[in-house]
């Protein structure tokens, strides 16, 4: 619970704090807090250092939920390649996963080795790397480092874009970091087009919820503990998969990807409904679409986003998904009173298939880049 208070307490301030500061500092130091809480688990094993630990784990995630997404969208537009978000981030999710399964093999061997105090403090080392990685990303562009200053792209008669100064000279750092906070949250919460893409994509992150229970499936549906492993590496491929088809997918229209959601629901509903092996296949099915049409919703969310705290609007998606995703939980939690967790994600789906409802209405237009852009025929006087 202090875990999760830690994140919901930090996660919209520090994405205000994303759309003043460097980002690349903020994503180092969210490294950086992560690996001292590694180190702090090794060198006190108790109670309150894994107390603390925790604490430190859920600032490290408020700094940097908001921050890449925002730094990443951001260096694209500078480019002119935001049309290129969905795939860089379906590359990166797809990274992610393929190392978290590779730290998942190694830390058997490691604990057989060394113990909870080697892994610990190869942990340590790993996020100290993060952090190096961090610093290293390409500094901003002059246009872009004014929006990481607390400005604004506005549209200029020259190249390029120039920050709005009525946001750029508001006084100090903390000065401009109200100033972000109230713009964000007024943007994502009353903007009509932003707040829908906010909500879609606080949806779909919360549905990721769903894993944490497919080991719980497999189990009631035959699995050995053994297997579990096995068998939820699975649905970190499919995940992984839809990570890499996310680019692909990236200008499907509003409707298709309302029918990839449903297919999603019914992969993982029907299929937790199902035999061990069949369930493992269509649960991982659905689970792969579903990282697909969640990295796809929030590429339209970057896209929708106009005014200059990009940051901060992604973090109250962040926000959103962290207390939906808690909402599930305790409904997995009461009705595992009366029912295995095979049907409480067989019914938890049909969650899915009425979010895919809102898809049409709710999910914003994709950018396109100028090649697809229609050519409007020039004048011509006789």
């Amino acid at each position: 619970m202090v875990w999760s208070a830690t994140t919901f307490l930090f996660e919209v301030p520090s994405g205000a704090w994303a759309d003043v500061v460097s980002r690349r500092a903020l994503l180092a130091a969210s490294a950086v807090v992560n690996g001292l809480g590694y180190a702090l688990w090794v060198a006190w094993p108790g109670y309150t250092g894994f107390l603390i630990g925790f604490v430190l784990w859920g600032l490290a995630s408020a700094l940097a939920s908001g921050t890449y997404e925002a730094f990443t969208y951001d260096e694209l537009a500078a480019a002119g390649q935001e049309h290129r978000y969905a795939q860089v981030i379906g590359w990166t999710t797809t990274a992610g996963l393929v190392g978290l399964l590779l730290s998942n093999l190694a830390a058997a061997p490691l604990i057989d080795l060394g113990g909870i105090e080697l892994t610990g403090w190869i942990s340590f080392g790993v996020c100290c790397v993060n952090a190096l990685v961090a610093l290293s990303l390409p500094r901003a562009s002059p246009h872009t480092e004014a929006a990481l200053r607390g400005g604004r792209f506005a549209p200029s008669s020259g190249t390029g874009f120039e920050c709005d100064p009525e946001i750029d000279q508001r006084g100090g750092p903390l000065a401009r970091w109200w100033t972000m906070l109230r713009a964000g949250t007024r943007e994502a919460t009353t903007h009509q087009v932003v707040r829908r893409a906010v909500v879609l994509t606080a949806l779909m992150y919360g549905f990721l919820a769903f894993d944490e229970y497919f080991g719980l499936v497999f189990v009631d549906l035959g699995a050995t503990t053994a297997m579990v492993a096995l068998l939820t590496a699975a649905t970190a491929a499919a995940q992984a998969l839809g990570g890499l088809l996310a680019g692909p997918a990236a200008r499907l229209s509003a409707l298709s990807m309302a029918a990839l959601t449903a297919v999603s629901a019914m992969l993982i509903g029907v299929g937790a409904a199902l035999s061990l092996y069949p369930a493992v296949v269509g649960i991982s099915l659905g689970y792969g679409v579903l990282q697909l049409v969640l990295i796809v919703t929030e590429a339209r969310l970057q896209d929708a986003i106009e005014g200059p705290a990009r940051a901060t609007v992604t973090s109250v998606a962040g926000l959103g998904s962290e207390i939906f995703a808690m909402g599930l939980y305790a409904g997995f939690a009461i009705g595992s009173f009366w029912l295995g967790y095979a049907a409480l994600v067989s019914g938890m789906a049909v969650l899915v298939v009425v979010v895919a409802g809102l898809f049409p209405r709710w999910l914003p237009p994709p950018v396109l880049d100028d090649s697809e852009d229609p050519e409007i025929p020039e004048k011509t006087t006789t």
